[in-house]
């Protein structure tokens, strides 16, 4: 399993910053601290090493029992969000308990990260939307058919429908990773991080980002390349206004 650390945070919205040469850069806010240590897992005792992080406090009466002791143990207000992450151990011994971690201690300007969340929820969805289907002709002869999914199967063999098979359900409401997504810049004053790319969730979700599993410096695909000018001057134009 990777050990990778990172930090919990709320996905606040988007905005847009600015880069040394002028290009407009859009970016999501995530509040990403102060996380606090709430506790440890030790090869000893439980098996495997991690680091038990919690973030944004709630109030005392809508925790339970169980979780009051747990936290006025640790000398910390009741925490929200409770997550671990998998380090070695030599890693989770250099924290201690009820530690405050910042983006700073955590992440580097301009390095890829991975951004978990629970995406939007779009309820019941049909072929169309969900998986991209292209519908049935509107012709003559064609009835209520134009935005179905088609056939299944078939009755004898195999006489089922195929796992997997595409059709319509609800859609969204689970949890996804994007990874390799471009930390722009680390707020150390107000504590949030902008990041470059599709931030799963909506606004005011709770978000993981993590160091980038695949990668450890940030490359945009396209960029960097020494790309000829076509002598289309039509083609050439778009690049242009690309910035390319």
């Amino acid at each position: 399993m990777a050990t990778r650390m990172g930090l919990l945070g709320k996905k606040l919205g988007m905005t847009q910053v600015f880069s040394e040469d002028g290009e407009r850069i859009p970016v999501t806010v995530i509040q990403a601290g102060p996380c606090h240590v709430v506790g440890k897992r030790t090869l000893e005792k439980d098996g495997y090493s991690a680091l038990v992080l919690g973030f944004d406090t709630r109030p005392e009466r809508t925790a339970t029992r169980p979780e009051l002791g747990m936290f006025k143990r640790v000398g910390l207000p009741p925490q929200r969000v409770v997550r671990e992450f998998r380090l070695p151990p030599e890693e989770v011994d250099s924290f201690e308990i009820g530690q405050s971690i910042r983006p700073t201690d955590v992440f580097e300007g301009n390095a890829p990260v991975d951004v978990s969340g629970v995406s939007k929820g779009r309820g019941f969805a049909g072929v169309m939307k969900k998986h991209n289907f292209g519908g049935t002709r509107a012709t003559h002869g064609t009835h209520e058919y134009f935005r179905h999914g088609g056939s299944i199967g078939c009755r004898l063999t195999p006489g089922r429908v195929f796992k997997g098979k595409k059709m319509s359900g609800q859609m969204g409401g689970d949890t996804k990773t994007v990874q390799n997504l471009q930390l722009v810049q680390v707020m150390d004053d107000d504590d949030c991080v902008l990041v470059r790319g599709s931030v799963p969730g909506a606004n005011g979700s709770y978000v993981t980002v993590k160091k980038a599993a695949t990668r450890s410096v940030y490359k945009r695909v396209g960029m960097g390349q020494d790309e000829s000018r076509s002598k289309n001057p039509l083609k050439a134009s778009k690049k242009a206004a690309g910035g390319r």
